[in-house]
C-alpha cells in the first residue's frame, strides 16, 4: 500500500514456486511492470489534484506588492475617514484598489466572515468588464456567499443560505463601502465600468477553517495568508493579506 496526499494504490503480485530462477525473474518482471506503471500514473494524478489552483482563466495577472516589468505599480494609502489601509494596483489607465475586513458570522455562532471591497477606476476610453472574483485561505479556495439587501420576500428555505447586508458590521459601520456584489461564476453576467468612471464591488465569504482566529496582546486576527482577486477584462488583480492586515469590523 502506497500513500500520497490522501491517495492510495494497492499493488498485487503473485510469485509461484517450483520454477527455474529465470522463469521466476521473468514472472516477477511481468507481474510488477504493469502495477508499477499504474502506480506512477496514479501518483502523478494525485499530485496534480493536490495542488491548489487559485485562478486559471485569466490571460495575465498582477499581484499587489510584486511589481514587474509589465508596468503594474503597487501602493497603499489611508482612508481619510477610517484611517484603514487601502491597497492599490495600477496598470496603465486602470486602477484597482482593495480593502479587506473580518467579523463574526452571527452572535453566538462560530466562524468568521471575510469581506473584500474593490473599486475599479476606468481612465480608458472603453468599457471595462468585471467578470468575477474569488478568494483562498492558505491555498484553499472559498466561494462567495449570496448577499441580499434585505431578507424581506426571501423564502424560509433560502434565508439561512444568504447574508443580509444590514447584518454585516463591515458594511453597516462604514469600515467598507457597500456597492454591487461580484458575479459568482464565469457564466454570470459581467459588471460594466464605463469610460472615465468607477465601480465599487464587494465579495463576502466564510472562513472555512475551524479555528481561524489567533489572539495576542495586540488583538485577534485571522491566521495565515488570505488571497483575493478580481478579474477585469482578461486580467486578474490579486491582493494578498496576512490576517493582521485585515480590518477588524467588530466581533
Amino acid at each position: 500500500m502506497v500513500y500520497k496526499d490522501g491517495c492510495s494504490v494497492r499493488l498485487h503480485g503473485v510469485i509461484r514456486s517450483g520454477r527455474p530462477a529465470l522463469d521466476l525473474q521473468t514472472t516477477m518482471r511481468h507481474t510488477f511492470a504493469f502495477p508499477l506503471a499504474v502506480l506512477a500514473i496514479t501518483l502523478l494524478a494525485c499530485a496534480q489534484d493536490a495542488v491548489p489552483i487559485f485562478k486559471t482563466q485569466a490571460m495575465s495577472a498582477f499581484v499587489w506588492g510584486e511589481d514587474n516589468i509589465r508596468g503594474a505599480v503597487s501602493s497603499s494609502v489611508r482612508d481619510p475617514v477610517t484611517n484603514n489601509e487601502i491597497r492599490k494596483l495600477i496598470h496603465g489607465d486602470i486602477e484597482v484598489s482593495s480593502r479587506a475586513g473580518f467579523e463574526r458570522v452571527r452572535p453566538g455562532e462560530a466562524g468568521e466572515l471575510l469581506s473584500f471591497t474593490t473599486t475599479i477606476v476606468n481612465n480608458t476610453e472603453s468599457e471595462l468588464y468585471v467578470r468575477q472574483g474569488g478568494a483562498s485561505v492558505d491555498g484553499r479556495l472559498i466561494s462567495p456567499l449570496p448577499v441580499v439587501r434585505t431578507k424581506k420576500g426571501v423564502s424560509k428555505k433560502e434565508r439561512d443560505q444568504v447574508r443580509e447586508l444590514a447584518s454585516m458590521n463591515c458594511f453597516t459601520n462604514g469600515f467598507l463601502p457597500s456597492g454591487a456584489f461580484l458575479p459568482q461564476s464565469v457564466t454570470s453576467k459581467p459588471l460594466a465600468v464605463n469610460p472615465k468612471a468607477a465601480l465599487t464591488v464587494s465579495f463576502v465569504t466564510k472562513d472555512p477553517r475551524y479555528y481561524p482566529i489567533l489572539c495576542s496582546v495586540e488583538g485577534c486576527y485571522p491566521k495565515g495568508t488570505i488571497r483575493f482577486f478580481v478579474t477585469v477584462n482578461a486580467t486578474d488583480f490579486i491582493f494578498i493579506y496576512l490576517g493582521r492586515a485585515m480590518i477588524d469590523c467588530g466581533r
